[in-house]
């Protein structure tokens, strides 16, 4: 199992946060309502989604404002730029992350799990940043933003993580995918997703 320390977990929060900037900033002008990965929900509700999930492990740390809506209901509706708002999302998520000791054993946290160290902690934030730019990336048509290196990384912190958040709708079931998936196949499988999900399959 790959191990991750609380440095290397802010530094896959980093690349996890352009990943996601950098699907936002590619979705054309016709593609905010086309459909995801994300049963029933839009490439809209997913940024949505996103951004109030940042927001969260910011407001968990810091004790500063929570999402404005529930990020697991959606409005497909944006109020204000969506570059914009996202970059607010992300600059307080990192900000948040940025106070805490490489070390620390105890990170509070928007889940129901409770404080945890930071390597899952950031490691998290990191694990819903980029499954979401790969939501909207594959969404509209483009590949996929997530590095082999990467997607090992978020493997472990999604193992750490994902069982007890299945109950609460946060991810699918795990799907079984080729013994010799490559290391983004399978987080996405692991995650429930498919990994060669297309807006026409």
């Amino acid at each position: 199992m790959t191990t991750i320390t609380g440095t290397d977990a802010i530094t896959l929060l980093d690349a996890a946060h352009t990943a996601l900037r950098t699907a936002v900033a590619g979705i054309p002008a016709d593609g905010w309502d086309l459909p995801t990965p994300c049963e029933h929900w839009t490439v809209t509700q997913v940024l949505q989604h996103a951004t109030g999930d940042q927001i969260g492990f910011a407001a968990a740390i810091t004790g500063g404002p929570w999402p404005s809506e529930d990020p697991f209901q959606p409005s497909g509706r944006l109020d204000g730029d969506a570059s914009a708002l996202l970059e607010q999302a992300l600059k307080a998520s990192a900000t948040a992350f940025a106070t805490v000791d490489a070390d620390a054993e105890q990170v509070p946290v928007p889940l129901p799990q409770g404080p945890l160290p930071l390597w899952v902690a950031a490691g998290a934030a990191a694990l819903d940043a980029a499954v979401h730019a790969w939501d909207i990336a594959v969404a509209t048509g483009r590949p996929s933003p997530l590095t082999a290196q990467d997607s090992r990384q978020l493997l472990t912190v999604a193992r750490q993580i994902v069982e007890p958040l299945r109950a609460y709708g946060a991810y699918a079931a795990e799907l079984t995918v080729a013994e010799d998936a490559d290391p983004t196949a399978e987080l996405l499988g692991y995650l429930g997703r498919h990994p060669a999900w297309t807006p026409r399959s």
